[in-house]
């Protein structure tokens, strides 16, 4: 039987599988992707604790969907989102790499040139539905300011391991890394 770990948040209740990421670290997998009904639940949570912004961003893909929510209870009509490639529409694109916790290599974020502009000059919202390591949430910190954003908050649903104890960071609850 797999073991789970059992997650409450905005009123909602998850069983997460438990995965191993590495050699000592398992994580209770938290995927948003589909599940509307957390997504719903938490993103006005997020949206109030925010300071005052112009601009959510996130990045491709787990991020978008809590990103689309945050930034309807604010009442945006865009938001915009950092890709893992590079598209032939980007023109010239703005690129930061970025290694995960979740991911086996290195990855790419990019904006489109597009996007870069309508960034510049913004106060911007870092939205993601966890950070852990925080190098995601870094990657897309240096990928807004070289398109000249200012990012005011860094949010997400959960915080997960070491991340709950830093004070630059919102959330919703805490997640455990668990160490063999």
């Amino acid at each position: 039987m797999n073991q789970t770990y059992t997650l409450h948040v905005a009123g909602v209740t998850r069983e997460l599988p438990m995965m191993k990421v590495s050699a000592n670290v398992t994580i209770a997998s938290f995927v948003i992707l589909g599940d509307v009904e957390i997504v719903k639940a938490t993103a006005p949570l997020l949206a109030e604790r925010l300071p005052e912004v112009d601009v959510i961003v996130s990045a491709e893909a787990k991020g978008i969907p809590i990103a689309h929510e945050v930034a309807a209870s604010l009442g945006m009509n865009r938001y915009y989102v950092a890709r893992k490639s590079v598209k032939a529409y980007m023109g010239e694109p703005l690129v930061q790499t970025v290694q995960s916790i979740t991911t086996s290599e290195e990855q790419m974020l990019c904006f489109d040139e597009n996007d870069a502009r309508a960034i510049c000059g913004k106060r911007v919202a870092i939205i993601d539905d966890v950070i852990s390591t925080g190098e995601s949430v870094r990657a897309l910190e240096a990928l807004v300011e070289a398109a000249g954003g200012n990012v005011v908050a860094k949010a997400a649903i959960l915080a997960e391991g070491d991340a709950a104890d830093r004070d630059d960071i919102i959330f919703l609850e805490k997640l455990p890394l668990f160490h063999s």
